[in-house]
């Protein structure tokens, strides 16, 4: 989804008259050393990657034109794994059910995939710069987790989406995402750098995205212009997750190859009925962070989510009473199937 893409920080659930807080507010240690963020294995200079990406490295310039020359992969359902904003994802080639991990949908929001080369560990994420820091931290622990006693590899990181948006937040979030991986722990090595200016386009004076959604292959590495015409179960549940204020969520457990959505936990969202009585163009004016850049599925998107919001005011009481996650798995057609409580 793209309605809550504010980088700032600040929802606009705050527009809607929204001040609730569901997620849990754990505490993340971030008194590692420095380490660099490095291109072809030297030393980034953050703040001019940030300022200047087409003139101090080239390469990178190259293969984001190699990237958006692509034609978009239309990706189906089997064997994919798709992220929505505001979730991540990781796994390993070793997965039988998924081998493909894709997002799209992004206007001002960024796609960041990390993978380290020794154990092909991946990690998938949709950024929209709720929370930049501590998401960073959470995507490379992912990866962490899945390479254990590896000798060997590196971490790449590949950045796609954003735009040159009037506001300005596309580049904001490309600046909290280079800053964010520069403090870490382990080199990262930037290898894809699609984002913002050297993802945008114009067209009649307006300023587009060239590419809106990308696909990592697992097994290979391949990184992928991608759309997604399945973007798998309770889409709007989760949409309305992001909405009324929810943190970055794993929703992918790789050791028993399922897919954990919720449980959600949200108090009633103020005025409902009012957003839903509103015409279209009032709502991509005032839902969206970047209203001329939207995909035609917007607004028909978000109807659905504020109508989910409408029918669970308490969805701790009407979905989730057990307080457990709704857990999927890949059934012989190689769509996402729940699995009844009693077998998990």
């Amino acid at each position: 989804t793209t309605f809550t893409r504010v980088p700032c920080g600040r929802t606009h659930r705050e527009r809607l008259g929204f001040s609730g807080s569901f997620a849990g507010r754990g505490r993340l240690r971030r008194d590692f050393p420095k380490m660099p963020l490095l291109i072809n294995g030297k030393r980034v200079d953050v703040s001019e990657l940030a300022r200047e990406p087409l003139y101090s490295y080239p390469e990178l310039e190259e293969r984001a034109k190699a990237l958006r020359n692509q034609t978009a992969q239309t990706v189906g359902p089997r064997g994919l794994l798709y992220v929505h904003q505001r979730e991540f994802a990781a796994t390993t080639p070793k997965d039988g059910s998924v081998s493909v991990l894709g997002s799209d949908d992004a206007t001002t929001c960024h796609l960041v995939v990390l993978r380290h080369t020794g154990s092909g560990a991946t990690c998938l994420t949709h950024c929209d710069g709720s929370d930049t820091d501590k998401e960073v931290l959470l995507i490379t622990s992912a990866v962490r987790v899945l390479s254990p006693n590896t000798e060997y590899g590196r971490l790449e990181l590949h950045l796609v989406g954003g735009f040159s948006d009037d506001r300005h937040l596309s580049q904001k979030l490309t600046n909290q995402l280079l800053r964010a991986f520069d403090r870490l722990q382990d080199n990262i090595h930037l290898v894809t750098f699609c984002v913002t200016e050297m993802n945008d386009r114009q067209e009649k004076g307006s300023h587009y995205p060239y590419i809106y959604g990308v696909a990592a292959n697992v097994k290979t590495g391949e990184i992928f212009h991608a759309t997604f015409p399945d973007k798998g179960p309770e889409k709007d549940l989760r949409s309305a997750s992001i909405l009324t204020g929810a943190q970055m969520v794993n929703i992918y457990d790789s050791r028993k190859e399922q897919l954990c959505i919720g449980p959600y936990f949200w108090m009633p969202f103020p005025h409902v009925d009012f957003w839903l009585e509103q015409d279209d163009q009032y709502i991509l004016q005032n839902l969206s962070t970047s209203p001329q850049a939207e995909p035609p599925h917007f607004i028909s998107h978000i109807r659905a989510t504020l109508l989910c919001l409408k029918e669970h005011p308490f969805p701790d009481k009407t979905l989730f009473p057990s307080r457990k996650p709704w857990v999927y798995v890949k059934n012989e057609d190689g769509l996402w199937e729940r699995v009844a409580s009693e077998q998990i």
